[in-house]
């Protein structure tokens, strides 16, 4: 067998080795069922592992060609590698992913946390090494850079605690409408008047829910109390 497919079966089998082993790290961290501070957190671990796993691989299998191990000698050998680091470590790209570890280790916003980010609301449905995925209550994606994130404020409903209020407006008379909000409220539901309209108002009537999944059919129900109330004040 001449040299050229020593090496070359040599470069091969070291990507085969790198596949494996980054299959391997990628299967073990997979398996885990954690909640969604450390679920973020091996997320984004289990990307910067796998990217890096792979950098290392080719790198290895590249270095196994003279021509390629005389040049990368010669660049670690010179302070070219100095501005060769710091011209990739200052674009937009590696800016990402540094954000990327940010998030996971301080975590800002978790999985499956209720997020308003540009005005948009929405939940945290994945948070990659370079991008984070929100989907919207429409059932659209809003996809934010992670250095954008990392910049910019983030309001988070869920961070310290999973409940959120269902909410419901309806218009009453204004007369007596100490009366009327009285009578609306009740269980422990908070009521708001919002707005005056002549001899009508609108008050809201808030009530704590678990979390965001059950708010819209609380919601619902809340309507129903509330037209059950209003029924029984005619």
């Amino acid at each position: 067998m001449s040299l050229f497919w020593q090496r070359l079966l040599t470069a091969v089998g070291v990507l085969a080795v790198t596949i494996v082993a980054a299959k391997l790290v990628d299967w073990r961290i997979s398996k885990r069922s954690l909640d969604p501070s450390i679920a973020t957190r091996y997320r984004v671990l289990r990307r910067t592992l796998m990217a890096a796993i792979v950098f290392v691989g080719i790198l290895s299998a590249l270095l196994v060609i003279p021509e390629v191990r005389t040049v990368a000698g010669g660049v670690l050998a010179s302070s070219a590698v100095i501005g060769l680091v710091i011209g990739f470590a200052s674009q937009r790209t590696i800016g990402n992913v540094v954000a990327g570890v940010l998030i996971a280790v301080s975590q800002p916003l978790r999985l499956g946390d209720e997020v308003e980010v540009q005005g948009v609301q929405g939940v945290v449905e994945e948070i990659g090494l370079t991008y984070t995925w929100i989907r919207t209550r429409d059932n659209d994606r809003l996809v934010v850079p992670n250095e954008k994130l990392a910049s910019e404020t983030i309001r988070n409903s869920t961070i310290r605690s999973a409940e959120t209020f269902a909410e419901a407006s309806v218009e009453v008379p204004s007369a007596n409408l100490p009366a009327t909000v009285q009578a609306l409220g009740g269980d422990g539901d908070e009521v708001y008047v919002t707005a005056l309209k002549g001899d009508k108002a609108v008050v809201k009537v808030r009530r704590r829910v678990s979390n965001e999944a059950v708010a819209d059919r609380e919601a619902s129900d809340l309507r129903l109390v509330l037209a059950q109330r209003l029924e029984a004040m005619s």
